[in-house]
């Protein structure tokens, strides 16, 4: 796979901000003209909203990208009470302050479980999830966990501040990369390794731990927690994107199998030559799915 052009990883073309109620401010990163079709993008781990996806694409399809920094990530405040549905509840004063009533969402790999939780608020057209962790609670997907991982998710569960405290005292946006690196399929590694996209990915990283690792940290345990909704309630269409060389064990254990039987209106797409990279590699595949919305 040939290695991406700069246009593919280019800063973003607005920074917006809001004030919510309690004085905490939630920050994000815009790409695509102003009027074009909103899309709210959820990053992956540890990320500030600044390495979007599928930018090459967007004038051509009248898109506006819209990449939030979860609170304490990039330039949102921390919140420490932060969880799935806080998160959630977040955005859906976004969308308010954007007057947007239903959006269509994207979310990459740990953005999976705060996309579907606002869905579950009703505010989500339709949704694409990319190389999306599932709720690894799952029985099933459990039992498929490393012990490292597995260790985690039932931590998680028990005491979700203990985890992220304890993720606190080592994580930082070097260690995170050289981490999705040794996790990922060596179709990915070549990706993610070559410049512009490593630098364009590490800058996203460092803006995202900009604050330290308490965003980080508290997004994980959220994610990793039982789910606080059941996604058989999510009424708005889901698309699961997954590559059959995704080696992460932290996305879907079984590549959104269990997911897409958990919610009423979905449909998986397992594409065979693809790892998780997919959400640059298949991007322009994946927004004029999400266009469908305003067919």
């Amino acid at each position: 796979m040939p290695a991406f052009s700069s246009d593919v990883v280019r800063r973003p073309d607005r920074h917006r901000s809001m004030t919510f109620a309690d004085n905490r401010k939630l920050a994000w990163s815009e790409w695509g003209p102003q009027d074009g079709m909103p899309l709210l993008f959820f990053t992956g781990a540890g990320m500030a909203g600044t390495l979007g996806f599928g930018v090459e694409h967007l004038e051509r399809l009248s898109i506006r990208l819209i990449a939030p920094d979860r609170p304490g990530l990039g330039g949102s405040d921390p919140d420490p009470a932060k969880t799935l549905t806080t998160v959630a509840m977040d955005m859906a004063a976004l969308l308010d302050e954007l007057a947007i009533d239903k959006i269509a969402v994207a979310a990459f790999s740990q953005g999976a479980p705060f996309s579907m939780a606002l869905a579950n608020l009703g505010r989500v057209e339709r949704l694409a999830i990319i190389a999306g962790q599932d709720d690894l609670n799952t029985l099933c997907l459990f039992e498929a966990l490393p012990d490292e991982v597995s260790h985690m998710v039932v931590q998680a569960g028990r005491d979700p501040s203990g985890l992220a405290t304890w993720l606190e005292g080592f994580a930082d946006a070097d260690g995170l990369f050289d981490l999705i690196l040794s996790m990922s399929a060596p179709t990915d590694r070549e990706i993610y390794r070559a410049d512009p996209f490593a630098t364009a990915y590490r800058t996203a990283l460092h803006e995202g731990f900009a604050q330290g690792p308490e965003g980080y940290a508290l997004d994980t345990a959220a994610a990793m927690s039982p789910w606080p909704f059941d996604p058989a309630d999510i009424s708005c269409p889901v698309t699961l994107w997954y590559g059959e060389l995704d080696t992460s064990p932290v996305h879907s254990p079984d590549k959104g199998t269990t997911l897409a039987g958990r919610l009423p209106d979905a449909e998986r797409r397992l594409l065979a030559d693809e790892g998780s990279a997919l959400l640059w590699s298949r991007s322009e595949q994946i927004l004029r799915d999400l266009m469908t919305v305003n067919a």
